[in-house]
């Protein structure tokens, strides 16, 4: 009774294997109908379904009578790349490459071309056979415009492929020409250098930015602004073709150092310990009117320990990625100072004072993708 148990179990885990698989493998039905060089139905034909190898998988044959005339089918076709192939004499021939994966395949149209005559080999002239006229052989044209069909189409196939192919590579071009189409993020650090990215995290203490070059751990006390740009159609610029491979963004401007006018040669070294040092205090402020202007607002603070005279600010705009700048300049709102000369000045600051500035960018100027900005000044007895 075990036994019979047992056999019964292996019985029913077999049944169940086997619906199991032939619910996952699935088939598919090739239908249509076949139309001779006259554009009529054709009945009594053999289609022959090939698979890569050129071995017959099935064959189906044409309908006659009043319904269905001309129509084919073939059931049960499993996924993959077949070929039907038509060979019917005198009533022509056809070859169709085709490829079932997920659906059914209908109304697949088979036409009939004539098949190529064959060479004729011509005996030798006799009297009872003489040579004829015209003996040159040629293929039939409609057999050669078959062909060529095809060739077109699979042409067409590959030039599709290659134009996709070309359209990535623009896109990859175009974000290693301007970062800003992809990461919108600009993080300008005190050593001058910029950071284009996307910032993924970020606490009190450090930022981690992803760059085209990968990610990258950034000191907080290192950022000077992060700036958020938006990149309109009208402010892309073309860069040429020529000079995308050695193009860099503009180098930035070099931080321009004191002038010392002391009259005393020999104290010029003791001046430098004791000289004046401009630096902005807090972040410039970016403001927009009503008319479209921007202006841009800050503070400076002399840390040193002499006074600085005729202090400013000279703003470095980049206005494309092909690298023109062009250079606005304002002056410190500082004390007011009177020279021997009789020059009197209200862009001095004193040890440890601190001045305000505006620097007012009209709206004829013109867009801009980044800016720098450098602090000048002057020393006087």
């Amino acid at each position: 009774m075990v036994e019979a148990y047992m056999k019964r179990t292996v019985s029913l885990l077999l049944a169940a294997s086997f619906i199991t698989v032939a619910s996952y493998a699935q088939d598919f039905e090739i239908s249509g109908s076949v139309v001779d060089v006259n554009g009529e139905k054709a009945t009594d034909i053999v289609l022959l379904l090939l698979n890569p190898e050129g071995a017959e998988v099935q064959r189906a044959v044409t309908k006659g009578g009043m319904f269905g005339k001309g129509d084919y089918a073939f059931e049960n076709v499993l996924p993959g790349s077949y070929t039907i192939q038509i060979d019917a004499g005198k009533s022509g021939v056809a070859s169709l490459p085709i490829n079932v994966s997920k659906t059914d395949i209908a109304d697949l149209n088979i036409k009939l071309v004539k098949k190529p005559a064959a060479p004729v080999v011509t005996e030798e002239p006799t009297a009872e056979n003489p040579v004829p006229e015209e003996e040159q052989v040629t293929k039939d044209r409609d057999y050669i415009i078959n062909e060529l069909s095809f060739e077109v189409k699979k042409m067409t196939s590959e030039i599709k492929h290659l134009n996709a192919e070309l359209e990535d590579l623009k896109a990859l071009s175009k974000m290693w020409v301007n970062p800003l189409s992809i990461y919108s993020k600009e993080i300008i650090l005190k050593n001058g250098s910029t950071v284009f990215g996307k910032i993924i995290y970020q606490d009190e203490k450090s930022l981690k930015v992803e760059t085209l070059v990968g990610h990258l751990i950034i000191d907080r006390n290192n950022v000077v602004r992060i700036v958020d740009n938006v990149i309109t159609e009208e402010q892309q610029e073309y860069v040429p073709e020529q000079i995308r491979d050695s193009y860099s963004p503009p180098p930035m401007p070099k931080l321009a150092e004191p002038k010392y006018t002391s009259t005393n040669p020999l104290n010029r070294e003791a001046d430098k310990r004791y000289s004046a040092n401009c630096v902005l205090v807090g972040n410039i402020k970016e403001n927009k009117d009503k008319q479209g202007n921007v202006i841009f607002s800050g503070e400076v603070k002399n840390i040193g320990g002499r006074r600085a005279d005729f202090v400013k600010i000279d703003f470095v705009f980049r206005k494309n990625w092909s690298g023109e700048t062009k250079t606005l300049t304002t002056f410190v709102r500082g004390t007011y100072q009177t020279f021997e000369s009789g020059i009197t000045t209200d862009a001095s600051l004193l040890p440890g004072a601190v001045g305000n500035f505006e620097l007012y960018v009209p709206h004829s100027f013109g867009t801009f993708i980044g800016y720098s900005y450098v602090i000048d000044w002057e020393e006087y007895e």
